[in-house]
């Protein structure tokens, strides 16, 4: 990882106009990352654009940004392209998969599975979050992590460990953690922003969800279904769907929590959560999906009820043998 560090940083150095981009319906970490790497880019005078296919998610507007967040991309793609927190390339969308033969990526991520699709390619799924991988960047650029930069790469590292409650947790994004907020960061206020986001359209939402939430009868699995007439009843977007299913992995005997997520006609994304050693990439990884031990998913196509049934009987084949 260390020469990859190097070789990345030698290309920041050398290099300019770059598209920075990462996976659509985008997390804290998603967005973190972007903006940290576009703060670095600005700290080395360099050209660059920021891309997501979906945009800024409103929960996400109030962090500071290095440029505008766009939804569809240049006429002309720069050589490189510097794809943050995607486990897999048609993660960044449609469009920037399809037009891959007209620039060079690299692949900056931690998911388990990353296909390595980069012509350079940084990956570490010991890593807690894209966002902590950007700040050893940082570091090797001798760029301190204040301002706009601490706040991002927090923003990252903080929402996908949970707020350090998650597994992925490690001494490193602790004491990461720790550097910045000595160096300045306002730690208080960084959380009460970035959880203080709701709408009364999302608290809907989620009252239909959970009010749709099934256990599996020997009480180890728990699911819910979001549909697209939820989304139009509650004045809704998947974006507001975040964070649903740690709230089902809080049930005390579950084992498994899943979300199926209806993403047009007989499509659904779904999420799966656990805790401890029940590796939830494995049954993400039967359907083609992927991510990390406790927190993966995918798609399946076909209707509900099969999609869940599908889904169901592969985490109980998953949890008979072990």
């Amino acid at each position: 990882m260390e020469n990859q560090i190097h070789k990345i940083c030698d290309i920041l150095r050398t290099q300019d106009d770059f598209l920075i981009a990462s996976h659509t319906n985008p997390d804290g970490d998603a967005i973190g990352s972007i903006c940290a790497m576009g703060y670095i880019l600005t700290a080395l005078g360099k050209r660059f654009s920021l891309y997501n296919a979906s945009g800024l998610p409103e929960r996400y507007d109030f962090i500071s940004v290095p440029a505008p967040i766009h939804k569809s991309l240049p006429e002309t793609l720069p050589k490189w392209t510097i794809v943050l927190d995607c486990g897999a390339k048609d993660r960044m969308g449609d469009a920037l998969t399809a037009r891959a033969d007209e620039t060079q990526f690299i692949n900056i991520d931690h998911h388990l599975g990353n296909d390595q699709f980069g012509v350079e390619n940084l990956v570490d799924h010991t890593q807690p979050a894209a966002g902590s991988i950007v700040a050893l960047l940082a570091k090797e650029l001798h760029l301190p992590l204040v301002g706009p930069l601490a706040e991002n790469i927090y923003l990252a590292v903080a929402t996908d460990t949970g707020f350090f409650t998650y597994g992925s947790t490690t001494p490193e994004s602790l004491e990461l953690t720790a550097e910045m907020l000595r160096d300045g960061l306002d730690i208080a206020h960084m959380n009460m922003t970035i959880t203080k986001q709701w709408s009364e359209n999302r608290m809907r939402l989620w009252t239909e969800a959970m009010n749709g939430v099934v256990v599996s009868d020997d009480q180890l699995i728990a699911t819910t279904v979001i549909t697209r007439e939820m989304f139009a009843q509650t004045g809704t977007t998947s974006s507001d769907t975040e964070n649903i299913i740690n709230f089902l992995r809080r049930l005390k005997s579950v084992r498994i929590a899943a979300v199926l997520r209806e993403e047009k006609t007989d499509t659904y994304k779904f999420s799966l959560r656990s805790y401890g050693d029940d590796n939830v990439q494995e049954i993400a990884a039967h359907f083609g999906g992927g991510g990390h031990k406790n927190a993966s998913g995918g798609t399946i196509s076909a209707p509900l009820e099969q999609a869940r049934e599908s889904l169901i009987s592969t985490i109980e084949t998953y949890l008979r043998t072990r």
